[in-house]
């Protein structure tokens, strides 16, 4: 009886388990199948899902789902893969390109996957097996990966442990204010998008996160070579930022790096929030915060560093640039350049300064615990905000002596 108690149990145990995940491949999402017949068993996969709130199976393959664009993830649905974060590429017994959990992406003309409320991608990875890594006159335009509903109010999107390698745009988030979306949340996300962006983000309210993710055109390696010094330039030369945000409530950002885009993080006019821990490696621009009011346009910046050497003539290269109106805290930011042979630096290997404040409306910074060198400015902060109020303490300068100051 206790044996027939166990297969029983193990019996309902299997039968919970496919009410609630399947396979793909029960649906007809198959290596060996073209993208557009896997498009279609996909998304057909996606509609028997989205009643239930379940989630598909991306089962890992050595080939991988070769799937036309045009994907709605509608609400309720999560697509589970087998991965952590694989910021090299997974490796194939002998040919470069990437196992497992993959989606194979050739078409240009539709955003891959479009997500909707309550949606859950984890573990997946992204290929696009014909972008260049050493032509800027061949970088195919591609739409972004993963969009967020442009027509419908999203909320609770969860996008966790993915890898890019040779996307366009990663993730376009920009929604509008007629359809706003609440509560996105990306982590663990690699990759190096060649136009310079990685994660865009618009009309996102309460409390959006971007946490743990990495820009570097080393992501592809094992698969396809590393994006060479002339595309890492012609991406810089696009003078995006690798990270955007704008129009949200209190964002929280932790841990974030950029190798060779143009800029860092633009933290745009109707945001506001904190940003923590990061590093912005070989930008012309690691931060540029922007405000359109002074009651709650304000950021609170600490503990990262910023390498701004390229993209621009030296006199344009600005670590931090802050500008508009509110109030700017940064404590524990330093601030260096130098070269680097991944890209084309500028000839003096140095910014211009470590900060630059413009404008003509009244804004606030304090500045504490900064180290700051590798500039040629004579001051470290440049003024063209008659109406800034800044005060620096216990900094130091290029010529490693304390740097407190009040500037009004």
């Amino acid at each position: 009886m206790k044996r027939i108690f166990i297969v029983l149990c193990v019996l309902v145990i299997q039968w919970s388990w496919a009410q609630t995940m399947k396979s793909i491949q029960e649906f007809g999402v198959k290596p060996e199948n073209s993208a557009a017949v896997n498009k279609i068993n996909l998304q057909k996969a996606i509609d028997w899902a989205s009643p239930k709130g379940a989630a598909l199976w991306i089962e890992p393959s050595n080939e991988p789902y070769h799937i036309d664009g045009g994907v709605a993830l509608k609400d309720n649905v999560s697509l589970i893969g087998v991965h952590g974060p694989t910021p090299r590429g997974t490796i194939h017994e002998n040919l470069k390109q990437p196992v497992g959990s993959v989606f194979k992406i050739t078409d240009k003309d539709q955003v891959f996957i479009t997500v909707k409320s309550s949606t859950q991608i984890k573990g997946i990875q992204f290929w696009y097996p014909e972008q260049t890594v050493n032509d800027p006159s061949a970088i195919i335009e591609y739409p972004a990966t993963i969009q967020v509903s442009k027509n419908s109010l999203t909320q609770g999107v969860y996008l966790s442990c993915l890898s890019f390698y040779g996307e366009y745009v990663a993730f376009d988030f920009n929604a509008s204010r007629q359809y706003p979306c609440e509560l996105m949340t990306f982590e663990h996300c690699y990759g190096f998008p060649l136009s310079g962006q990685f994660i865009k983000m618009n009309y996102v309210y309460d409390v959006p996160r971007i946490l743990h993710c990495h820009v570097n055109p080393a992501s592809q390696r094992f698969i396809g070579g590393q994006i060479t010094r002339k595309v890492v330039d012609a991406v810089i030369a696009k003078k995006t930022y690798a990270y955007t945000i704008n129009n949200t409530d209190n964002a929280q950002i932790i841990d974030l790096f950029t190798f060779g885009t143009y800029g860092g993080i633009l933290l745009g006019e109707q945001s506001y929030g904190q940003l923590t821990n990061f590093n912005f490696d070989c930008v012309a621009v690691g931060i540029l915060k922007q405000g359109s009011n002074t009651k709650n346009r304000n950021w609170q910046i600490a503990q990262g560093s910023i390498i701004a050497n390229t993209g621009e003539k030296v006199e344009n290269i600005h670590p931090i640039i802050i500008e508009g109106q509110g109030h700017t805290s940064l404590t524990n930011v330093e601030a260096f350049s130098g070269g680097n042979s991944a890209l084309t630096p500028v000839k003096e290997q140095m910014s211009w300064d470590y900060m630059l404040v413009r404008g003509d409306k009244k804004l606030t910074v304090s500045v504490f615990g900064a180290r700051m060198r590798n500039y040629m400015s004579k001051e470290p902060v440049t003024i063209e905000n008659e109406k800034a109020t800044l005060q620096f303490s216990v900094c130091i300068d290029k010529n490693e002596q304390f740097y407190n100051k009040i500037i009004d």
